[in-house]
């Protein structure tokens, strides 16, 4: 059945080839998606989808094929692009700038391949929407924004996606990355931490630079800080869990001879289970305030918990089986075990709003000598990998691979033809 649907791939490998070439030289910043959910949207239509709906949640698009009883399951892919300037030589290389939520103009670039996931799942919708003959159910397909603000899932939850949608009985998403082209990596169980971001404001007294006797100084609070933020891992976490804490913001001050009333931290947290992750926010907020309390300060800190998303859980069970189709399709050497991977996707947010399970797995987009090279030699720090300015999957098999991966997976769960 898979290889009767994805046979039509061929017919669509060049226009999907131009659609991703367009997302990648056109890319967008989170929540500012317009031109690229307009595109996907028409895209949904021509393929002949029963009903397609735009700005859900902002700009994300929903699109649904109804064809007979049986399951419903849903494809996810996300479609925001990053602050990050694009040094590839690619003659389809972003050279887009744009405005981020701060008022800064910024360079903008696909540096973590949501353009290929777009352009993958619309092939997969595409092929699955012309071959209704080959299985039964519902089949609900999301692109969805802001994956890179960890918000763009929620969005669209809380603007009612499964109220005006069939409720799906699995999620199934994928991800490109620093992986051999037409390779698939996959895992189960926690394959991807929760990730919660934090703003922290500590509040001291300013004054000028040589007197410090007068000031409470809150850039030598902020330090001791980050100091003893790094110390939650290593003397509170079990040596067999896994967590890190980042300080990746610090400002304070506007000349180096006025100490500051305030400093600022931006704190960003990944762990893999809800006790640990429970366990480091509690010891983070516990380390601030009593920084805060033994440097005297002026009032208690500030804490903006403002970004999050859970540990992305792939269902054993259900992942066993989605492997086992792609084996049969692509071949066991293509596939590749991998282990726990520390960034983060707001994808399990869907499945954890419904109780239902989610299967993710990753792809690969490098060219195979360049990868097997890097790993022999011991230095994958090499590669360019997701966020990196030079971060760009070859076209194919890339492209391919994924579309096939998108169909065999929703295939594996639709129901079979009446």
């Amino acid at each position: 059945m898979t290889q009767t649907v994805t046979a039509g791939l061929a017919a669509l490998q060049e226009d999907l080839a131009a659609l991703y070439r367009d997302l990648h030289e056109h890319p967008e910043l989170s929540l500012q998606e317009t031109r690229t959910a307009g595109l996907l949207a028409r895209r949904l239509r021509a393929a002949g989808f029963d009903e397609v709906a735009e700005d859900i949640g902002g700009t994300g698009v929903a699109g649904v094929v109804r064809n007979g009883e049986g399951p419903v399951v849903m494809l996810r892919a996300d479609i925001d692009a990053l602050p990050v300037e694009e040094l590839t030589d690619l003659p389809y290389a972003s050279r887009v700038r744009g405005v981020d939520a701060d008022g800064r103009e910024v360079p903008v670039m696909h540096a973590c391949g949501h353009d290929m996931h777009a352009a993958c799942l619309s092939g997969a919708a595409a092929l699955l929407a012309q071959a209704r003959d080959q299985w039964s159910g519902t089949l609900l397909v999301v692109f969805q924004p802001a994956e890179e603000l960890v918000r763009g899932a929620r969005d669209m939850v809380a603007a009612g996606l499964f109220e005006r949608f069939p409720k799906p009985e699995i999620v199934l998403g994928q991800h490109v990355g620093p992986l051999p082209a037409g390779f698939i990596g996959y895992g189960t169980g926690p394959v991807m931490a929760a990730s919660d971001s934090l703003d922290i404001t500590l509040h001291g007294r300013g004054a000028h630079g040589s007197r410090p006797e007068a000031s409470v100084d809150p850039v030598l609070m902020a330090a001791n800080v980050v100091t003893r933020l790094q110390g939650i891992v290593s003397r509170e976490v079990p040596p067999a869990e896994t967590a890190v804490v980042t300080v990746g913001r610090l400002q304070a001050g506007t000349k180096e001879n006025i100490i500051p009333a305030t400093a600022e931290l931006g704190v960003n947290i990944r762990t893999y289970t809800p006790q640990i992750r429970t366990l480091v926010r509690t010891a983070v907020e516990r380390v601030v305030r009593a920084e805060s309390q033994a440097s005297a300060a002026t009032a208690e800190p500030g804490f903006d918990w403002r970004a999050s998303a859970p540990a992305l859980v792939s269902d054993p069970e259900k992942t066993q089986a989605t492997v086992a189709a792609f084996a049969a399709h692509f071949g066991q050497e293509r596939l590749m075990p991998m282990p726990q991977v520390n960034a983060s996707e707001d994808v399990g947010v869907f499945g954890e709003a419904l109780g239902v399970p989610t299967v993710f797995w990753f792809w690969g987009g490098l060219e195979t000598g360049t990868v097997l090279g890097a790993l022999q030699e011991g230095r994958l720090d090499k590669l360019p990998s997701n966020h990196s300015p030079h971060f760009a999957p070859l076209v194919e098999p890339t492209l391919s691979t994924g579309v096939e991966a998108l169909v065999v997976a929703a295939l594996t769960w639709l129901g079979e033809p009446a």
